[in-house]
């Protein structure tokens, strides 16, 4: 299979993924957003929600990491500094999730 079909296929399955992920968060978002710090606390503290905002933030940085790779491949001509600004992106996409879901996870000790 060519990379470009792959890459189009994770896109489109990351997506799918990502709306119903999206919607939970945004009604939940919307039912916490005026409550007291405790009560926002022990939203994040389920394990549900511990488990879906991980999956969340996976699956939302892994599709932006693949839009944001197909823009450097369309306008960046450089062959080094896309590879350069690739790689980065990539680190960028491994880092902010894991560091996000470490916090989430430390919060209920």
């Amino acid at each position: 299979m060519v990379s470009a079909t792959k890459k189009w296929i994770f896109l489109k399955a990351s997506s799918v993924i990502l709306v119903p992920l999206m919607m939970w968060f945004v009604i939940n978002l919307a039912a916490i957003y005026d409550k007291s710090f405790d009560e926002v606390l022990a939203f994040f503290t389920t394990q549900p929600s511990k488990f879906l905002i991980s999956l969340l933030m996976i699956v939302a940085f892994f599709y932006s990491a693949l839009s944001i790779s197909e823009i450097f491949e369309d306008y960046v001509e450089n062959q080094e500094i896309k590879n350069v600004a690739n790689k980065l992106l990539y680190l960028f996409v491994i880092i902010v999730p894991s560091l996000t879901i470490f916090v989430i996870f430390k919060l209920s000790l």
